[in-house]
């Protein structure tokens, strides 16, 4: 039996990502919703979801003991980091007034500039709400089975960039091109909404379920 903890900061979305995960997990599995530190220290992979403001996710880790438990399951155990869960592996995310983040990841997260215009002359909306392409940079497998430039579900104002190229797994383009999949070690990061992907989102749920680092 695999155990499965999406991990609960205070954020939206999360009865959503659990459902997904617990589509594509494999009979006897347990998937739970939880910020219980025992839970997820005795789980055997972690979904860190985040649908939100940084600053509101970031303060969930003020309890000291869900702090040890998180930052322990990152540096063991599969991770699949979803949206605010990607910025906040990252060292500094300038919403909400700046924040410091994990630190995890070499990089920082920034807002789309405002007035930008599309390839058909269109304003480009900020927050990005919609379909977009992710571009596989590198190989990895949770992109198993899943087509270069095939189509996701964003929900973001900021996006991550990152000094470190061996990091980027994945960009998109938004009147900017910008990483938005990013990976290393048992950690996988993608700023799209999986759970919101249809067939596509549920392929690389279904393989980070098979992942092992």
């Amino acid at each position: 039996m695999t155990r499965v903890v999406v991990v609960d900061l205070g954020t939206g979305n999360l009865r959503s990502v659990g459902k997904a995960v617990e589509h594509t997990s494999s009979a006897g599995d347990s998937v739970s919703i939880s910020r219980d530190p025992v839970a997820i220290t005795t789980a055997d992979r972690i979904v860190l979801p985040g649908q939100g403001a940084i600053g509101s996710w970031l303060a969930a880790l003020e309890n000291v003991e869900l702090n040890a438990a998180l930052m322990a399951a990152l540096a063991t155990k599969p991770v699949l980091a979803i949206c605010v869960g990607m910025q906040a592996l990252f060292e500094f995310d300038h919403e909400d007034g700046g924040h410091p983040c994990l630190g995890l990841f070499g990089g920082e997260v920034v807002r789309f500039e405002d007035g930008r215009i599309d390839a058909q002359g269109l304003p480009m909306k900020v927050p990005q709400m919609g379909w977009n392409k992710a571009f596989i940079t590198r190989a990895h497998p949770l992109w198993h089975g899943i087509d270069d430039g095939s189509w996701f579900y964003f929900v973001h104002s900021y996006y991550v960039t990152s000094p470190l190229p061996e990091l980027v797994t994945g960009e998109t383009e938004y009147g900017v091109r910008y990483c938005s999949a990013a990976a290393r070690d048992n950690i996988f990061a993608i700023q799209c909404h999986p759970e919101k992907s249809h067939r596509t989102g549920l392929k690389l749920i279904e393989n980070f379920m098979n992942w092992t680092p």
